[in-house]
């Protein structure tokens, strides 16, 4: 079961973007949808869909964020074809970011913002077997420009069947970039395959809360152990969702909780929602306790 799950928040389009992507990747899926109501979001939607074989999770709760290229979804692809058809349908009614086509890199690369503002990046991997088919990509911009290495060296720290692989960095003269910083890297945590890079280029984007990732914990301890740790910006800390040190969003969430949340029982599932609503790190012990009317 993945530990780590990128966590998409949309304005209203959550529902619909599942379909759209599932429709787009195959070993894809919807696997549920639900509803809350009264949240401070007003009525909310999410789903947890499955894309290529991997789970990410997706919320419609109100305008208050909007995706950046900071964080992106690399997508390698097996033939130039393949990348050519994933371009196209995501292209459509979206934005380039880097036109599709030859880099030093690669014969066939594009990056771009979909029709949702979320950023993809396409690329042949030259014929290559494909392993992972998306990777979560960060880029370190801005304030943060230069801490892309240090970042992928602390996250592989705390998680379990981790890993830093591939470090490329930047040379003399690539400016405005720094000689020394990170050009590309790659990364694993619990078994999953991230990228990172630094970036000196104005941008006027960095990390928000429009991307998190989810980490599901199986008791309080690894609830604590991973709060004490990531957080660094106590005033961001609500409803299970805090920012670590270098901006980035995280959830970190006992597994129970969907369980609770998905029972037959109405009530039951609504003291929960009431009880996690008021919290800021989560605690099993009051979820339970509310769960059962206690």
């Amino acid at each position: 079961m993945q530990k780590i799950v990128p966590h998409l928040w949309f304005d209203t389009q959550a529902i619909e973007a599942a379909g759209f992507y599932t429709s787009l990747f195959d070993d894809s899926r919807i696997v549920s949808t639900s509803k809350m109501e009264s949240t401070p979001s007003g009525t909310v939607e999410s789903a947890t869909i499955i894309l290529s074989g991997q789970e990410f999770a997706l919320l419609s709760a109100g305008p208050f964020f909007k995706f950046t290229p900071a964080l992106s979804f690399s997508v390698a692809c097996g033939t130039k074809e393949e990348a050519d058809r994933i371009w196209n349908v995501l292209r459509e009614g979206g934005s380039e970011l880097m036109p599709l086509g030859e880099y030093p890199f690669s014969e066939r690369y594009g990056w771009l913002s979909d029709k949702y503002g979320l950023s993809w990046q396409i690329i042949y991997n030259g014929g290559k077997a494909v392993g992972q088919k998306i990777t979560p990509s960060l880029m370190f911009t801005g304030a943060i420009c230069g801490k892309a290495e240090e970042a992928a060296r602390f996250y592989t720290s705390l998680f379990g069947g981790s890993s830093v692989g591939g470090i490329l960095h930047y040379g003399p003269g690539e400016k405005p970039d720094h000689e020394g910083s990170l050009k590309h890297g790659s990364f694993t945590l619990e078994g999953q395959g991230f990228a990172a890079m630094d970036s000196a280029y104005d941008h006027g984007f960095s990390f928000n809360e429009a991307i998190s990732l989810m980490v599901f914990c199986a008791n309080q301890e690894e609830i604590d152990y991973y709060w004490s740790r990531l957080s660094a910006h106590p005033e961001s800390e609500q409803c299970g969702w805090l920012k670590d040190r270098f901006g980035l969003s995280w959830q970190i969430v006992p597994r129970v909780l969907g369980e609770m949340m998905g029972d037959k029982d109405v009530a039951k599932a609504k003291r929960v929602q009431e009880a996690f609503l008021a919290m800021k790190k989560f605690d099993i012990a009051e979820l339970e306790r509310a769960f059962e009317g206690r």
